[in-house]
């Protein structure tokens, strides 16, 4: 089912785990450590389950594994929202932005999967 024509989602999921890297790296130099460790775990297993899926067997298969990626999402975006809320905490703005434009793409995906 893989096809390797760009594709957006991956584009951008691959970016995003990128930025979450430097991200934990930077909460890591805060001794931010417990949450530096789940923020890198979610943020980039998101991108890991997209790719996954365009290894999909079925398109059932392709839907799972792009709704882990939507729940990764959601889990990711949680420890941001921590993050943001923290006062101690250094926090980014522009990587809730990026997360909230992969979460919307995400849902279009599972429900124009769902749909055909």
């Amino acid at each position: 089912m893989r096809n390797d024509k760009e594709n957006l989602i991956v584009k951008l999921s691959l970016e995003f785990a990128l930025s979450i890297i430097e991200y934990s790296e930077l909460l890591e130099v805060h001794k931010k450590f417990a949450v530096a460790h789940q923020i890198l775990r979610s943020g980039t297993s998101i991108g890991s389950n997209i790719r996954e899926a365009q290894n999909a067997e079925s398109k059932a298969d392709f839907i799972h594994k792009m709704k882990i990626a939507a729940k990764e999402a959601d889990e990711t975006e949680y420890w941001l929202h921590l993050c943001e809320m923290s006062k101690n905490y250094p926090y980014d703005k522009n990587l809730k932005e990026k997360l909230q434009s992969i979460i919307k793409i995400i849902s279009k995906i599972i429900s124009t999967s769902k749909s055909h």
